[in-house]
């Protein structure tokens, strides 16, 4: 019986969504996420900091604050850079590829062991026929896309 409620003090709420929120943790927070990368999209502070906001309120149970969530996220974009990612052999370049770089900063309230201090790194290749302003919009939301969810995974669940 004394093992039951041990074991029930340290629940750990389980979502389909591959989140594992602890059960007092009740609000997040996001901080704008600013680009101070030294090429500059202008639409990726907004799409990254709103991508981030939306997948905590839709893929789990906790109510967002302004600051000081019990899971509160701050950073900003160091890196946006565009390189050939491969080259035919005449030394011409076929696909180019985006790399973003953001540098986060996540507290855990309820649990300090699980806070941190990293970067996360994505890309998305494209054809080099293309400018990079022809396909920066897509290339933009599929690489948000990656970030979130390796922010998202490495934040929320302790797997």
């Amino acid at each position: 019986m004394l093992a039951v409620s041990l074991l029930s003090g340290c629940t750990v709420k389980y979502s389909l969504s591959g989140a594992s929120i602890p059960p007092d943790a009740k609000t997040f927070s996001v901080a704008y996420f600013p680009n101070n990368a030294p090429m500059v999209a202008p639409i990726l502070s907004a799409t990254l900091t709103d991508e981030l906001t939306q997948r905590f309120a839709s893929r789990t149970n906790l109510s967002q604050v302004t600051e000081g969530g019990d899971f509160a996220f701050e950073g900003e974009i160091i890196g946006y850079t565009s390189t050939t990612s491969s080259v035919a052999s005449g030394d011409y370049a076929l696909q180019n590829r985006l790399t973003i770089t953001v540098k986060v900063k996540f507290t855990n309230a309820i649990d300090d062991k699980m806070s941190f201090n990293r970067n996360f790194s994505a890309y998305a290749d494209y054809d080099s026929t293309k400018l990079l302003t022809e396909v920066e919009g897509a290339l933009i939301a599929e690489i948000v896309e990656q970030l979130v969810t390796d922010i998202f995974m490495a934040s929320a669940s302790n797997w």
